[in-house]
C-alpha cells in the first residue's frame, strides 16, 4: 500500500517587533500581533536584538522575527 505524501508550502515573512520593556517582550509583541492577521503560524525565530537609545539610557528593545505560515490550499 503507498502511503499518501503530505505536502505543504509556507511563507516565511520578518516583521520586527518592539517593547520599552525587554528583548522577549519585543518578540512577543511581534507574534501576537502577526497572529492577528496571519493564520497557522507555525514557527518563529529571532534573527537580530537590538535597542534604541536616547540620552544615554535604553528606551525600547527590538526584535527581528522571522515568522513562517502554512498557505492554505
Amino acid at each position: 500500500m503507498a502511503r499518501q505524501k503530505s505536502e505543504s508550502v509556507y511563507r516565511v515573512t520578518e516583521i520586527i517587533g518592539t517593547s520599552p520593556v525587554s528583548w522577549e517582550d519585543a518578540a512577543k509583541v511581534a507574534v501576537e500581533t502577526a497572529a492577528q492577521s496571519l493564520r497557522d503560524l507555525r514557527i518563529a525565530e529571532v534573527s537580530k536584538f537590538d535597542l534604541t537609545i536616547d540620552s544615554g539610557k535604553v528606551v525600547e528593545y527590538r526584535a527581528r522575527v522571522s515568522l513562517s505560515f502554512k498557505y492554505e490550499a
